[in-house]
């Protein structure tokens, strides 16, 4: 299938065509799932006081959040070869919105585990984001369009850092108390994601060329049964599994320091509720152009180096990360450990954009599944680091240990390469699209 109508620009004001629609709703429907999926972080001070919580307790609860995305994100990045973005979205909005609204019914530790469990399933969302994008954008601009959309989404988790505690304490301040506080500040994204979940159904569709179900009655897309082959295609890939790796080194990473931003300075700092949530929502808040920037500078290696170069940035933005967060982690003085952080989270965010914008060049027949098993890696990387957490490392020596780990794990960066026939039919495609001559574009999945 060829997609004629493929964006080769991102026009930031534009909410007519079918590309920046996509965008824009892509975006936001990702930004409301994040502030839904880590709602309940800044909150944890109060709840594990309320649910008197133990520190294993806390660490099975950031394991949960995040445990049960790892198996969602390769199953929805499956589903959206197979029935598009669109209804993908949709559904994951509208029966994600549940358990972020009932959470508050939760009266005890074990009810809190499940809700945290279900609530994590939404963190799919980053797949579907990263699958629209790549379907509407063209090569040359794809990984700015997907760190960007991804990066801006990911705001959310900055965003909630610091609006839950003021829902929290404006709910408190009209006379909810502590004990309905958290758990109507929490109805309040939940309520969010069922109306975007709607808003994405009927201004979204799944190519800028029309739905897949329309584009399958006409015969310019392969039956959904094919999704079956390139999965299994994408799972014999070595660069999917580097890929998965690098990604649970960065985006893990930004998960778990999401999740344990606001007890560390609490903790360790002895921060009051909402200063630690301020500060944790700056490491969140760089989103607004950290990730984007890390796809901007691929799609900049692209044009000097190929393919190759986008794998190279990879591997350096990674070996930063490491190196920064091995600083943040001696940092004992409240100023130099949040700038330290800031620069672990330039260098995370970055990565993460750089990782997807490698992502739609691995396998185009087979890009949900890419996308999906490569997410996965994401949050099993969060797993991973919250055994960590959980046990009795203290949490400065648990982030010298990762940060240790990812300096080594950005060797892997030189499994990612690219036969000289990929690397000219990316070229060719850009030079086509850029030309206007979609006649010559080969076909998606070429």
């Amino acid at each position: 299938m060829t997609l004629k109508n493929k964006a080769t620009t991102i026009r930031l004001t534009d909410f007519s065509s079918a590309p920046m629609r996509a965008f824009h709703m892509s975006w936001f429907a990702f930004f409301i799932c994040f502030f839904g999926w880590f709602g309940l972080a800044p909150l944890m001070p109060v709840i594990r006081q309320e649910l008197h919580l133990t520190k294993a307790e806390i660490g099975n609860l950031t394991i949960a959040s995040v445990a049960i995305t790892v198996a969602v994100r390769a199953l929805i990045g499956f589903l959206c070869d197979r029935i598009g973005p669109r209804r993908a979205y949709t559904w994951l909005l509208i029966l994600g919105s549940l358990p972020v609204m009932l959470v508050g019914l939760s009266h005890n530790y074990e009810t809190f585990l499940l809700f945290r469990l279900a609530i994590g399933a939404i963190g799919a969302s980053f797949v579907i984001t990263q699958y629209h994008t790549s379907l509407m954008f063209a090569p040359n601009i794809v990984g700015t369009a997907n760190a960007a959309s991804a990066g801006w989404g990911n705001l959310g988790g900055g965003v909630t850092q610091w609006v839950m505690p003021l829902l929290f304490s404006l709910f408190v301040s009209l006379g909810a108390g502590k004990w309905w506080g958290w758990r109507m500040a929490m109805f309040v994204p939940g309520l969010i994601m069922l109306a975007a979940g709607i808003a994405y159904y009927c201004l979204t569709q799944d190519t800028a060329d029309g739905d897949f179900k329309a584009l399958r009655a006409r015969g310019d897309l392969t039956h959904a049964s094919a999704a079956r082959g390139a999965f299994a295609a994408a799972c014999r890939d070595p660069r999917v599994w580097a890929l998965f790796v690098i990604y649970a080194a960065s985006f893990g990473m930004e998960l778990t320091i999401d999740n344990i931003a606001a007890l560390y300075f609490t903790d360790n700092f002895h921060l009051g509720l909402t200063a630690a949530g301020f500060v944790a929502s700056s490491f969140g808040m760089m989103n607004l152009f950290a990730r984007a920037l890390g796809g901007m500078v691929s799609d900049r290696c692209a044009k000097s180096w190929g393919l190759r170069g986008r794998a190279k940035l990879l591997g350096c933005t990674i070996l930063g990360e490491g190196f920064a967060l091995m600083l943040f982690s001696q940092m004992r003085w409240l100023p130099l450990a949040i700038a330290s952080m800031m620069l672990a989270g330039l260098f995370i965010k970055m990565s993460n954009g750089a990782n997807y914008a490698v992502v739609p060049f691995v396998n185009k027949k087979a890009l949900g599944a890419v996308a999906g098993i490569v997410g996965a890696g994401g949050n099993a990387g969060s797993v991973v680091a919250g055994f960590l957490f959980k046990g009795s490392m203290a949490w400065p020596q648990a982030l010298l240990v990762l940060g240790a780990v990812i300096t080594a794990v950005s060797l892997l960066s030189f499994i990612v390469r690219f036969s000289e026939t990929e690397e000219k039919s990316a070229r060719h495609e850009i030079a086509m699209r850029l030309s206007g001559n979609l006649a010559a574009v080969g076909a998606m999945g070429d």
